[in-house]
């Protein structure tokens, strides 16, 4: 009697630790199956039917993968730092003649300190750049001057600008992006050379 039990018990808990399996596999699986993605349709005049035309253009988006080209480079990492982001140059480029306060790549943030250029002390500006994205487009950048007029007594008044300069700034940078971003992309593009397909 006690042997059946404990058969019936050994039965048991191994139905039970095969649902345990599966359930383990399972959710061990879901996420490389959920990784494929969902179906999205595609407009079939976004893509040209000849295949190396095909591959000519998803290697040009950066969706192309060469298998031999990590056997011919060379040894290292590509690291990406905040001297190739475009806008981020261009920015630090364009105020380069003003002290920084703050530079916070991470945090997307660029303040300057109070800056005097003319010879009355008692004015100065300060400009605030905030990078809302990483793409080289008008509502990438937020960029505010603030003005400081001092009295002789020392009583200042700081003000948030809506002037020309604010508009000027950005356009300058967007500019100076779209540029180093051009030479950017003529630097790492190279010429890929689709194989010759065999025809019956």
């Amino acid at each position: 009697m006690c042997y059946l039990i404990k058969i019936k018990m050994i039965s048991k808990f191994s139905n039970n630790f095969n649902s345990i399996k599966i359930f383990v596999l399972i959710l061990l699986i879901y996420p490389l199956l959920n990784s494929c993605g969902i179906y999205r349709p595609v407009d079939a005049k976004d893509y040209p039917p000849e295949p190396e035309k095909r591959v000519q253009k998803n290697i040009e988006e950066g969706r192309g993968l060469r298998v031999w080209k990590g056997f011919t480079e060379e040894k290292g990492g590509k690291f990406d730092f905040a001297s190739s982001n475009p806008l981020w140059r261009a920015s630090l480029e364009k105020i380069n003649f003003m002290p920084l306060l703050t530079a916070d790549y991470g945090g997307g943030v660029i303040i300057t300190d109070w800056y005097n250029s003319t010879d009355d002390p008692n004015k100065a500006i300060k400009i605030s750049i905030t990078f809302l994205t990483n793409e080289i487009r008008s509502d990438a950048l937020e960029i505010k001057v603030f003005k400081k007029n001092c009295e002789i007594n020392k009583s200042c008044k700081i003000i948030l600008s809506e002037s020309k300069l604010n508009s000027e700034l950005k356009l300058a940078i967007l500019k100076r992006a779209a540029l180093l971003e051009k030479s950017k992309k003529k630097k790492d593009f190279t010429e890929y050379k689709t194989p010759k397909t065999f025809k019956d």
